[in-house]
């Protein structure tokens, strides 16, 4: 009864909004003491609420599985990005990767002129006069835009077979990867009930509800589709920086955030009148 685009919408939403939670917790534990409450708390919930029935039993979906793992914890990069650059900046360049996916292999005019509309826009988002973006963040912003494509592509493709099930054993893997890094970084500093308290929250916004949103989308879309979507993040990602961590950006900035933006909403216009 609810249109699939609507999850992608809510997605980005509880995604965005749970990421400038999780930068609220800097002051007390370091961006992988966040990222390891995320993907652990994130697992052990989905675990529970869709007890992985249908379990990867053939290495196509093992492999499948092995790369949701690897995708998820890839896309966790952004905490650390976050720890140099301000949310609606990271979350830009992060949606990067989506949309690069959608025109990928695409030579027809118009998803040329949405590539020069993103370059342009890229480059108002330098804006040397609002002060210079550490290259840190934007390579640790750049891998976890390559993931979160990966993350699209696998996705779709285990979808029909495991479903939620699949996303659930994806997570296990993911926080395998993330939560030793976490702990061995910020010891017991993690186990402070103030500290779980609000990873509890940064995990069921930034994960368990998109992750398990985005799976029910691409069951019913395809992935280009959902990445068109999703690439309308930064704008959500910049509104919540501003409102939770008083984040401000110069209007240039603002600029090259909108010009993307626009551009993906071109595209997503483009395709649908090319469906139909």
């Amino acid at each position: 009864m609810v249109p699939a685009p609507l999850f992608v919408v809510t997605a980005a939403l509880c995604t965005q909004s749970g990421q400038a939670v999780g930068k609220f917790l800097f002051g007390r534990i370091d961006p992988s003491g966040v990222l390891a409450l995320r993907l652990g708390i994130a697992a052990a919930v989905l675990l529970v609420i869709f007890r992985p029935v249908r379990l990867p039993r053939t290495r196509r979906d093992r492999t499948l599985v092995a790369g949701l793992g690897v995708a998820v914890a890839g896309m966790n990069l952004i905490y650390p990005a976050l720890w140099y650059l301000p949310l609606g900046i990271a979350g830009t360049i992060q949606l990067l990767g989506p949309l690069s996916l959608a025109l990928a292999g695409s030579r027809r005019l118009p998803d040329l002129l949405v590539v020069a509309a993103v370059a342009a826009s890229l480059w108002l988002m330098r804006d040397p006069g609002a002060g210079a973006l550490a290259w840190q963040g934007l390579v640790l912003a750049g891998m976890s835009a390559v993931a979160m494509a990966a993350y699209l592509l696998i996705s779709r493709a285990l979808a029909p077979a495991l479903g939620h099930s699949g996303l659930a054993c994806g997570l296990v893997v993911a926080a395998g990867l993330g939560v030793p890094v976490g702990l061995s970084s910020n010891g017991l500093d993690i186990f402070r009930p103030s500290v779980l308290l609000i990873g509890v929250v940064v995990a069921l916004l930034s994960a368990v509800i998109p992750y398990s949103l985005e799976m029910a989308a691409l069951t019913k879309l395809p992935a280009s589709t959902v990445a068109v979507l999703l690439c309308l993040e930064p704008v959500v990602a910049a509104g919540a920086g501003l409102i939770v961590l008083d984040e401000t950006l110069s209007v240039q900035r603002w600029a090259g955030i909108g010009g993307i933006c626009a551009a993906a909403a071109a595209a997503t216009v483009r395709r649908r009148s090319v469906r139909h």
